[in-house]
């Protein structure tokens, strides 16, 4: 087939410093360009920047699989540094057999009974907030609360949870280019593996937990005692740094649009909106990647088999063609169909944690908090995957 026919090629390199701190031009001249475009700077890929061509794709999951990798790297023809995920980089039935499990452990009747705790220290967190006034946003708030509450779920003690923010900041980064950000990323790990690896396993888990679960279900052998540290290791790499981030990012939201953040105020009941609304217009995950399982089309394009395809979820969660003034934040906005946690039977197996967990914050900001105001400027992490925030200094005026 002729698979470079008619394919806009642009000269974008998506891992570029300038590109990750400010996304949004480069996402505006790929949406412009076409349905599926090439990039110069990785010539065996194609991607898609528009929300409807995201959706087809994550929707397709017999042509577009993910067991060849959700990253830059083909699975199919380079052995990856670790083992491969039994949820992000598998496909059914694999991935059928171990979604169900993951998916009962963290079901909405789960949720429920974690939702006081979750609460709970989310008012207790803030309210340290409010005693110093002047805070970080990031390490005082959004990094502190997730790196407590999910590893207390899943049942992780506390003494080392650092490692896990080492450990996501690695597997995220080594979904993009073989670059200077996954270099200090691996230079960082160290004995990181050995205690994420140790503490995946039976003996290290209170019992209960979600990780716990998984080794009950591991005993009734809908998964094997070999699959079950695997889970659980997917539990940990997934489920806090995303969820900082998501947290962060809904914090930037409402910091710089005051007026945003003044129906917040005056109405709690909109935490879940507006950090659904945050999800859309700041991306947590930027990108991912799925891989042609079989010569196939995008849009009429012809796709060759083994391509990489990249979905660019922020772009597609600011397409003028699926939202109106997308690149507003209105939390009054309904973002249904936001691409934030990918989607179809991929989509984020922990995403009712994570919603959770950024409204119970935000809530608890409404209730407590007149005021956020930008105290000086912020700093970005740059991360080949992840839009996340380093430091957000800002001043909280108490209700």
């Amino acid at each position: 087939m002729n698979e470079t026919a008619d394919i806009p090629e642009l000269d974008i390199d998506p891992y570029a410093a300038e590109n990750l701190i400010d996304p949004y031009p480069m996402h505006q001249r790929m949406r412009e360009a076409g349905p599926v475009v090439r990039l110069t700077p990785y010539p065996s890929l194609v991607a898609c920047a528009r929300h409807e061509q995201v959706h087809a794709v994550f929707h397709d999951h017999a042509t577009f699989i993910s067991g060849a990798g959700v990253g830059l790297t083909n699975f199919n023809l380079e052995t990856p540094f670790r083992p491969k995920s039994l949820i992000l980089e598998a496909d059914p039935p694999l991935h059928t057999q171990t979604r169900a499990v993951l998916s009962r452990i963290l079901s909405p009747k789960a949720v429920m009974q974690i939702r006081a705790s979750f609460t709970e220290v989310a008012e207790q967190m803030v309210d340290r907030c409010l005693d110093k006034g002047r805070i970080c946003g990031i390490h005082d708030l959004a990094q502190i609360y997730p790196l407590k509450v999910f590893p207390d779920a899943v049942g992780v003690e506390e003494d080392g949870r650092e490692n896990l923010l080492v450990y996501g900041d690695l597997i995220f980064n080594s979904m993009g280019p073989r670059n200077a950000l996954l270099a200090k990323a691996a230079e960082r790990m160290g004995p990181v593996t050995d205690w994420i690896m140790a503490h995946c396993q039976r003996e290290h888990l209170r019992p209960g937990g979600f990780g716990d679960q998984i080794y009950q279900a591991a005993d009734a052998a809908e998964i094997t005692h070999e699959q079950a540290p695997l889970l659980v290791r997917s539990f940990l790499s997934a489920g806090v740094d995303t969820t900082i981030n998501g947290i962060g990012n809904a914090l930037f939201a409402l910091a710089h649009h005051p007026e945003q953040y003044a129906k917040l105020h005056a109405d709690a009941s909109l935490a879940r909106p507006a950090f659904e609304e945050a999800l859309r217009w700041e991306s947590t995950a930027q990108t991912f990647y799925r891989t042609a399982a079989r010569d196939c089309e995008i849009a009429g394009v012809p796709v060759a088999e083994n391509t990489k395809v990249l979905c660019m979820l922020a772009s597609a969660n600011r397409d003028p063609r699926k939202w109106a003034d997308p690149d507003r934040y209105d939390i009054e906005r309904r973002p249904s169909g936001h691409v934030a946690f990918g989607a179809g039977i991929h989509g984020c197996v922990g995403q009712a944690v994570a919603r959770l967990e950024g409204e119970v914050v935000l809530t608890a900001i409404a209730r407590r908090v007149k005021r956020i105001e930008v105290a000086g400027p912020h700093t970005r992490r740059l991360n080949n995957t992840l839009r996340a925030l380093d430091t957000l200094p800002l001043h909280l005026i108490p209700a």
